[in-house]
């Protein structure tokens, strides 16, 4: 099923509404996720929408929250999220951050008690659309084990990176500190595929090929990508005071409570180290030259972080962002949710 831009965002904003959310948040979360199918990150699109709308209907996310910013100084603070819905969260702590790098140079704003935010690229991109330069990082619940463990202990917990150029490219940069999604997983399951023996460990540790035996996820690099798992849980969550590693809550568990999150925006102003123009022109250059670069055999070109998200978009412009028929009739339905998570593992099984 192949739907419109503006379709898919109007279907994802009404569901929401229906939910239990407010106009406004309604139309940050469908904006957002919006976006992720728009470039083609299906992971962090539609797909989310009957869980997002399960949970705001069983009071998980504050449908009305109160949220609270606190500038603790000169190019520090925190947004209190009220365990409100996460994405519009991260916009609006987002706003503030570039706000206060205008006026000095740099800013840290750390987000606490707050839901799943989705993409991190769409809020990085917010910078750079500012003449900004951001990096964004978020911690999520135990599916990865430390490297050379048996049992999950970090999240995923990506991060997401973004800079201007000269001309109309921006590059954005984002990824989870695992070697694969566990949407790939769930598709070599249905495929009945095996998995390369990088990606997941069985419940003994040991890597595995069978889609149906994984345990838990792999870091990226091994102890290189554990390490960066580390870093983004503390930055994310210790700094902020709210659970870290393994305690941090269940996406899946009880949708009826908050999930006490963190996350945090780092956004630089340019323009405090070096000329502005001279630095936008330097990434252009970059970006040329890489265009410019051999490929190797296989690969056809290279690409810039977040130039097959631009592709994609544009292809989904001209012929519709490409959605799951189950997913498009959920969306058209009048049903809210089907109580298809609450109770389920960090597998959603």
């Amino acid at each position: 099923m192949r739907v419109s831009k503006e379709e898919l965002f109007n279907l994802m904003k009404q569901k929401f509404i229906k939910a239990g959310l407010n106009e406004g948040a309604a139309n940050d979360v469908a904006d957002v996720l919006t976006y992720a199918d728009h470039r083609g990150i299906h992971s962090h699109g539609a797909v989310r929408v009957e869980y997002y709308s399960e949970r705001i209907a069983k009071g998980g996310i504050t449908a009305n929250p109160n949220y609270t910013f606190e500038q603790t100084g000169p190019a520090s603070a925190v947004f209190n999220g009220d365990n409100g819905p996460g994405h519009q969260v991260a916009k609006q702590a987002m706003e503030k951050a570039i706000e206060m790098a205008k006026k000095s140079g740099i800013a840290v704003v750390g987000m606490k008690h707050i839901s799943h935010s989705g993409a991190l690229g769409y809020f990085v991109e917010m910078a750079a659309e500012q003449d900004m330069v951001a990096i964004s990082m978020c911690q999520s619940d135990p599916m990865v084990v430390p490297f050379g463990g048996t049992e999950p202990y970090f999240g995923t917990n990506p991060i997401a990176f973004s800079a201007p150029s000269a001309d109309e490219r921006i590059i954005t940069f984002d990824m989870a500190t695992t070697v694969q999604a566990w949407g790939k997983i769930l598709d070599a399951r249905s495929k009945n595929e095996s998995i390369p023996n990088t990606w997941a460990v069985d419940a003994t540790g040991a890597p595995t090929t069978n889609a149906r035996d994984v345990h838990a996820l792999l870091p990226i690099a091994g102890p290189k990508g554990y390490g960066l798992m580390m870093m983004v849980d503390i930055l994310s969550g210790s700094l902020l005071g709210v659970p870290h590693g393994i305690h941090v809550s269940s996406m899946y568990q009880d949708l009826t409570k908050g999930r006490d999150l963190g996350q945090l925006h780092i956004v630089i102003n340019p323009a405090y180290f070096t000329d502005l123009d001279a630095f936008k022109l330097q990434i252009t250059t970059m970006l040329n030259e890489l265009k410019t670069q051999p490929a190797a055999e296989g690969y056809g070109e290279i690409y810039y972080p977040g130039e097959r998200g631009i592709l994609r978009s544009k292809e989904y412009d001209e012929e519709g962002i490409e959605i799951v028929d189950d997913i498009y009739n959920y969306l058209v339905s009048d049903d809210i949710h089907y109580d298809r998570y609450h109770g389920k593992n960090r597998f959603a099984e």
